[in-house]
């Protein structure tokens, strides 16, 4: 992906060159770590960031299906964020699914009262909820979160149902026609994930109303993931943050997700997640080392004793 395009601002109070970037998100807690405030927060901090996630609410779900969300008050998470504003200097904003129109207004003043901070927005897949609840949901994001939006990530089919539902033509809509129905909304830029291509391979396009910045192809997995978007987004937020060119950052961010992907795993009985801790992974386990090195493992030969877990049966 060769891309050209302005390197984003960073704010006024900078912290020394040790110091990561701080990146604040809006998300919702997911108890499976698929996705929500659990991806945003291994991802920034797997990619050199410091998360301030800001909790908007809870799912009830397994690894195979979202079940339920409860959103948090509004007056509670605009307290959470502007605590956090007032004391820490925040480089870039995630918005994830922050489950309702109060929600979004609230973040929606927040980051008005903070325009030189950037606004990443992610847009997930939400055929889950209820058809009313959700077209409240859209039409509140459009109206107060887009317009402070620097760049919306979402899914081809997502965006295509969302800013173009009333597309009639017999073709599919390209990034620069979602990215056109984007700017009549005050969005710059917007990245296309999963576009279909021959082959089993997808594409993913940045794009403005006006041109393609850059695309980069990859080839689909067979396993069927959830957490994606949410790790793509969280990735690109924080190296925006990081004074990173918006290409470069996109080019950078799509590579991570790949790799996550790539070393996904199944944790329960439905679908993969991704590793976004894949580099800490070792490349060859101790045994493998060990054998090929000769020396015994001393904790298979002499294991410790007398660290049994005690049963947490309730006792009165």
């Amino acid at each position: 992906m060769a891309l050209n395009t302005p390197s984003t601002p960073t704010p006024e109070t900078e912290a020394d060159d040790t110091t990561p970037v701080c990146v604040m998100v809006f998300n919702a807690s997911d108890p499976t770590g698929a996705g929500g405030l659990s991806a945003d927060i291994a991802t920034i901090v797997s990619v050199g960031g410091h998360p301030l996630p800001i909790i908007t609410g809870a799912y009830s779900r397994d690894t195979s299906k979202l079940y339920e969300h409860y959103a948090f008050d509004d007056e509670a998470v605009a307290e959470q964020a502007r605590t956090v504003l007032e004391d820490v200097p925040v480089a870039a904003i995630k918005v994830g699914f922050v489950g309702s129109p109060g929600n979004l207004a609230a973040i929606a003043e927040i980051s008005s009262d903070y325009p030189d901070i950037p606004v990443i927005s992610y847009m997930p897949d939400l055929s889950w909820w209820d058809e009313d609840q959700l077209d409240q949901y859209l039409d509140a994001f459009k109206e107060l979160v887009l317009p402070q939006t620097s760049v919306l990530v979402g899914n081809h089919n997502t965006l295509w149902r969302w800013l173009l539902p009333d597309w009639s033509s017999s073709r599919s809509p390209t990034a620069r026609d979602i990215a056109m129905a984007a700017e009549a909304l005050q969005v710059p830029y917007v990245l296309v994930t999963g576009m279909p291509l021959p082959e089993q391979y997808v594409d993913n396009t940045l794009a403005t109303a006006q041109s393609i910045l850059g695309n980069s192809k990859y080839e689909l997995f067979d396993a069927s993931f959830i957490g994606s978007g949410d790790t793509l987004s969280a990735a690109l937020t924080a190296l925006i943050a990081s004074g990173n060119d918006l290409g470069l950052a996109t080019q950078e961010a799509l590579e991570y997700l790949d790799r996550s992907l790539d070393g996904g795993f199944r944790p329960g009985m439905g679908h993969f997640l991704p590793d976004r801790m894949f580099w800490a992974q070792p490349e060859e386990s101790d045994a493998d080392s060990e054998a090929e090195s000769g020396i015994d493992n001393p904790s298979e030969t002499k294991p410790l004793e007398g660290f049994v877990m005690p049963p947490h049966d309730t006792k009165h």
